[in-house]
């Protein structure tokens, strides 16, 4: 079934409970939603299409809201399969219809879609250009890199609608999380772990995105995942803003740790005691235990960062290295960290993880390294003291 939004804009999306790992990585506990619009106008245009998991769902919610009409146009924002994987049945279903994409999403068309013609049925968009479809009139304004290099976005000048692909989006099929901002009880806990996830690399991409869309009126910002916003809109933009500019939204410390026996858990929860007891905010992971994607979500949310690992095998325990590694390439910067390391004869840890933080910018490594020999006793005391005075007094 559709869903009216307006006299002649319809969504036409579908819900996925059966996801249980987005992009093959990302655990989706409440599934995902595949977000797309139908403008019904003197012409009428198709926006993005869905995954092919939900297609013959899609398919049959598109037809429903057509009543009869023949599309003109299917409006390509971002070639992703989960977005893009019925072009090809739209194109063998309507004649007529014509692909409206940035030029490098017709590029890639054809690696999709083996065999696809779009000879003559193509309309390659810019920033800045305009598709007329009567009275809503979707303005084109490039956005490379948020996150593949073909994304383009559309605000609809008549109605103030900022189409706005993967951007804003979260996790979460929308008869879980509400299918409006206003109904979802924690919209930013899930949009947090989807942008650092999935966007967070191309921050100065998503951040030049928000100072061209910001000035225009947008009063309402449909993603293809997550709920479509229009309440305090500013809020939105605000996390937005943070998040791009990798500065931390919470003033706090977080203890990230990889124990093999139990003796370095056992150091990261007197961390988490001793900092607690000088009212420092902490939030601390089992990295063993826990979804890499929460935990990396929480090392951008904190101002600082504990790591506390054992070593394995002459280096680095993997969980902590996995998670380090994600880090890395998620672009991780601008944090103040700390670093505990356990062997049991030849510590390896704290060598290894400040080597991988180091290639990382503006990631400042506070002293002392704090080394335990296999279990914590109390001569370890008063080098803990001292790491967690100095990451206590370390200003955002």
């Amino acid at each position: 079934m559709f869903r009216q939004l307006s006299e002649k804009v319809r969504y036409i999306g579908t819900d996925d409970l059966d996801c249980d790992l987005f992009e093959s990585q990302y655990i989706v506990p409440d599934g995902i939603s595949y977000n797309s619009y139908l403008i019904s106008d003197v012409r009428t245009a198709v926006l993005d299409t869905a995954d092919a998991r939900k297609g013959e769902e899609w398919l049959s919610n598109l037809t429903e809201a057509l009543e009869g009409r023949t599309p003109d146009y299917l409006v390509v924002h971002h070639m992703e399969p989960d977005h893009s994987a019925m072009i090809g049945e739209l194109l063998d279903r309507y004649g007529e219809m014509k692909v409206v994409a940035s030029a490098k999403a017709l590029q890639m068309m054809p690696q999709f879609f083996e065999g696809i013609s779009l000879e003559g049925r193509t309309v390659a968009v810019k920033e800045g250009d305009v598709l007329d479809l009567g009275s809503h009139k979707l303005e084109f304004i490039a956005a490379p890199m948020v996150h593949w290099p073909e994304v383009i976005v559309s605000f609809d000048q008549s109605d103030g609608t900022l189409y706005s692909a993967d951007a804003f989006g979260k996790f979460g099929a929308l008869c879980k999380c509400g299918f409006m901002g206003r109904d979802d009880d924690d919209w930013a806990c899930e949009a947090r772990l989807y942008y650092f996830n999935i966007v967070g690399k191309y921050g100065v991409q998503v951040k030049t995105l928000l100072g061209k869309v910001m000035r225009k009126s947008v009063k309402s910002i449909r993603p293809l995942h997550g709920p479509l916003l229009e309440d305090n809109l500013e809020s939105y933009v605000s996390l937005y803003d943070t998040w791009s500019s990798y500065m931390p939204e919470t003033d706090g410390v977080f203890i990230a740790c990889a124990s093999i026996h139990g003796g370095t858990l056992e150091v990261a929860r007197k961390l988490k005691e001793m900092l607690e007891a000088r009212g420092v905010r902490t939030s601390m992971s089992d990295l063993c235990r826990s979804d890499v994607a929460e935990n990396v979500e929480d090392a951008f949310r904190y101002s600082r960062m504990i790591l506390a690992a054992s070593s394995y095998d002459g280096g680095l325990f993997t969980p902590m290295h996995d998670f380090i590694h994600r880090l890395q390439i998620k672009g991780f910067s601008n944090r103040t960290v700390g670093l505990v390391e356990n062997g049991s004869w030849a510590p390896s840890a704290g060598r290894v993880m400040r080597d991988m933080l180091g290639v990382m910018k503006n990631v400042t490594i506070i002293d002392p390294m704090v080394t335990i020999r296999s279990r914590m006793k109390i001569q370890d005391m008063e080098a803990l003291n001292e790491l967690v005075e100095n990451i206590s007094t370390v200003s955002e």
